[in-house]
């Protein structure tokens, strides 16, 4: 009778599913599956040993509350909760791989989780409480690799930069390098020191973001890196020098320092002119120093009536022996231009113009020719002009004579007078007015060392002075 009833319930079908309250159709599936493995039982199996077996395993899983198991004839009943729906579905899959288990009557209730729930955020703050504490022998041995890296960059990046610019003397390059390698070599020791440290991310990040950064800052601070850019330019190729007059832009001046960011003047006139580096590297740069010698010209106009030859010769000769003018090139006195009551002659010399100043020179010169020409009784006429007269003019002719000035003195005796106030021109080569020639450099230099500093910063062009 009994192995008729067992017979049945084994062949009979949809005897040995699941039966539930609300069943589900995927759990109902999963428990009608073939099992490829089985839990194995002593033989003779009783219902209390798999009942014992089964109860055992559901509370050393730690994944149910109050877990209960009945098994009644081959039929395992199970109940209790469980937060997830999966550990209900390997229940049933548990049950149903033990030997000679008929069917499995699941009631194991899954939990509702709460609206608020911070169990996974502990708990993935425990795992990387975990991993930190795994992870500190890698960090101090990260950290001490970072340590010499920064202690060792100094060393060798004075090594490297002796070696990539021995072949120049600009300090502001030297700097320059020097920074880039030490810079380079810190990178390296953070990358290092993230590898180790298990942090492969960080230093795939820090590596890409490094490029990045730099791209963004090279947009932002793009006049900035152009003016710097321009101070290493000019600090290698040196078109001028500390002291140098030169003349950028329309701006005259003498070179008094230049910095990593702007080239400072004092013009002649005794004011500070600050050009941006950028500035003065891409316009072009007059130098009145580079070469000492300076040539300065002027004219004069001597009368038709005049000899065109002597003229050139008293002019050439006061140049000649005037000490500021260099006889190498040697002056010219040409003929320039005829005109309308004058035969102009240019006058060209040559001074040194680190010693003598060209404005004083010239005037001294043009001075010079002047008295020169009128003691030789060569004419200086004034331009022609003609007077129209729209009504007639009477004109009476007196005796010179008997001529008498409207101050009571006669026309010849006020022809006297005016010869005698004539001004007697100097014959030196510089009066009093005149100074004593020297370069306006020296007391600008003077000005420039009892002036308030313009900018502050290093001077680039320091070694060159």
């Amino acid at each position: 009778m009994w192995s008729f009833a067992l017979i049945l319930m084994v062949t009979a079908p949809g005897l040995g599913q699941e039966t539930e309250t609300k069943p589900d159709p995927k759990e109902a599936t999963q428990d009608l599956a073939a099992s490829d493995q089985t839990v194995e039982v002593e033989s003779p199996v009783r219902d209390a040993e798999i009942e014992s077996r089964l109860q055992r395993i559901l509370e050393s899983t730690e994944r149910f509350e109050n877990p209960r198991v009945r098994v009644d004839n081959g039929v395992v009943f199970l109940e209790g909760t469980t937060p997830q729906v999966e550990h209900r579905v390997w229940a049933s899959d548990l049950a149903r791989k033990t030997q000679d288990v008929v069917a499995v009557v699941n009631r194991i209730e899954v939990e509702e989780s709460p609206l608020w729930d911070l169990g996974p955020a502990f708990a993935e703050l425990q795992d990387l409480w975990r991993q930190v504490i795994r992870a500190l022998p890698l960090f101090g041995a990260g950290l001490l690799v970072l340590g010499l890296t920064v202690l060792l960059s100094r060393s060798a990046a004075g090594i490297l930069t002796s070696f990539f610019t021995r072949r120049t003397d600009s300090e502001i390059l030297k700097g320059v390098i020097r920074k880039i390698i030490i810079v380079v070599i810190v990178l390296l020791g953070i990358y290092l020191f993230l590898r180790i440290s298990g942090l492969t991310r960080i230093a795939v990040s820090v590596i890409g973001g490094t490029g990045v950064a730099g791209l963004i800052l090279g947009f932002a601070f793009r006049d900035i890196a152009e003016n710097f850019l321009a101070s290493i330019l000019i600090s290698i190729q040196r078109p001028f020098q500390i002291q140098d007059t030169i003349e950028v832009e329309g701006h005259l001046g003498i070179v008094q320092k230049v910095t990593t960011r702007g080239t400072i003047l004092m013009d002649f006139d005794g004011n500070f002119i600050q050009l941006a580096n950028s500035t003065v590297y891409k316009n072009t740069i007059k130098n009145f120093t580079a070469n000492p010698k300076i040539r300065s010209d002027f004219a004069v106009g001597i009368g038709y009536d005049a000899s065109i030859t002597e003229a050139q010769s008293i002019a050439q000769k006061v140049i000649n022996e005037h000490p500021a003018v260099l006889h190498e090139p040697e002056p010219l006195v040409l003929v320039e231009q005829f005109g309308a009551s004058t035969i102009n002659l240019r006058i060209y010399f040559w001074i040194d113009g680190q010693e003598f100043s060209v404005l004083k020179v010239k005037s001294a010169v043009m001075r010079l020719t002047l008295r020169a020409l009128d003691e030789a009784g060569i004419s200086l006429p004034d331009e022609a002009r003609e007077v129209v007269f729209p009504e007639p003019v009477p004109v009476r002719m007196l005796d010179a004579e008997s001529s008498v000035s409207p101050s009571g003195a006669k026309a010849s005796d006020e022809v006297s007078v005016q010869k005698k106030r004539a001004p007697q021109e100097s014959g030196a080569h510089a009066n009093e007015a005149e100074g004593d020639l020297g370069s306006e450099v020296k007391e600008l230099e003077s000005q420039a060392r009892q002036s308030r500093t313009l900018e502050a910063g290093a001077d680039i062009l320091q070694s060159s002075g």
